[in-house]
C-alpha cells in the first residue's frame, strides 16, 4: 500500500559514532526536546549515516541517541541545488524512531517505484528531511483542513468501488501553489481515481488531517557536523504546528505511503 508527498570527497563513515552533533539535542527523558519538538537534526545525520553504509555494503550504525519513542514518519530524499524529489516514503503506523528512521532512510532512497534507485554517485548532492506526524484529527469533510498547515490522507472508493488511499505532506499544497479543491483533485488522482472528479466525488472522501515536524539537513552540512562536532551551518528545523513550515513525505507491515 505504497503511495507518495556535491562535489566533496566521500568521508569513511565512523561506526563508533553513528549520530554525529548530538552533543547540543536537549532531550528529556520522554524523548521530547524542551522546546517541545520531537524532531531534531540528529536524525538527518543518521540517515546519512544508514544511507552511505547501504550503498559501500557497510555494517549499519550503531544505534543512535535521539528519542526512540514511536511516531508516524516520513523521510525524504532531494537532490541539487533546485531541491528535486528523489525517493520519499514513510508510515502512518507509530514505529520506534531509531528503527524507523533506519528502514526508511534506506527504503525511501532506493524502493520508490517513482524513481531509479539512489546510487553512491549521487550521496555528495543529496539532502534528508525527516518528518514526524503528529496530531491526527478526522476531518468532518474534504475542506476541513488549513492549506501549509495541515497534511491530509485520504480515503475513498474508486471507479470500480475498490477502496484506495492517498497522503499529502502538510508542505506539498504550498509548495504546488494548489488550493483545497486543487490538491484533493490531485491526491484523488494520485491514489489511482481515473474517472471524473465531482462535488459527490469530493464529498464522499474520507479525509484525515495531521501535523507534522520536519528537520532537513544536506550533505555539505553532515559533512561538516560529522568533521566538528559543532552544530552544521544551514541545517534548516520547522515546526509543522503553522504556517510558513516546509515538510517532505512508505513500507513498513503494508502500510508505506509516499509523499
Amino acid at each position: 500500500m505504497a503511495s507518495g508527498c556535491c562535489g566533496t570527497k566521500k568521508q569513511k563513515l565512523n561506526n563508533n559514532s553513528s549520530v554525529p552533533c548530538n552533543g547540543t539535542s536537549s532531550v528529556i527523558p520522554n524523548g521530547i526536546r524542551t522546546n517541545g519538538m520531537v524532531a531534531h537534526p540528529d536524525m538527518c545525520f543518521y540517515c546519512f549515516d544508514v544511507l552511505y553504509c547501504h550503498l559501500h555494503s557497510l555494517e549499519p550504525p550503531k544505534s543512535p541517541d535521539f528519542c526512540n519513542d514511536p511516531y508516524p514518519l516520513f523521510v525524504t530524499w532531494e537532490i541539487g541545488r533546485d531541491r528535486r524529489l528523489r525517493g520519499c516514503i514513510g508510515t502512518f503506523n507509530a514505529i520506534n524512531l531509531h528503527s524507523g528512521i533506519r528502514e526508511y532512510a534506506v527504503t525511501s532512497a532506493v524502493k520508490d517505484s517513482r524513481f531509479s534507485p539512489i546510487s553512491r554517485d549521487e550521496l555528495t548532492k543529496l539532502h534528508v528531511s525527516v518528518s514526524i506526524l503528529r496530531h491526527f484529527e478526522d476531518g468532518a469533510d474534504y475542506t476541513d483542513w488549513e492549506v501549509g498547515v495541515h497534511g491530509i490522507r485520504i480515503e475513498f472508493h474508486n471507479e470500480k468501488g475498490n477502496k484506495r488511499t492517498a497522503t499529502y505532506l502538510p508542505e506539498v499544497a504550498t509548495e504546488q501553489g494548489w488550493d483545497q479543491i486543487q490538491t484533493i483533485d490531485s491526491l484523488l488522482r494520485k491514489g489511482g481515481f481515473k474517472g471524473v472528479v465531482t462535488p459527490d466525488i469530493r464529498r464522499g472522501i474520507k479525509l484525515t488531517r495531521y501535523q507534522s515536524e520536519k528537520v532537513s539537513v544536506g550533505y555539505q552540512d553532515y559533512v561538516r557536523c560529522w568533521r566538528g562536532g559543532a552544530a552544521p551551518p544551514g541545517v534548516v528545523q520547522t515546526n509543522g504546528h503553522g504556517g510558513g513550515s516546509h515538510h517532505h513525505n512508505g513500507h513498513h507491515g503494508g502500510h508505506s505511503r509516499r509523499c
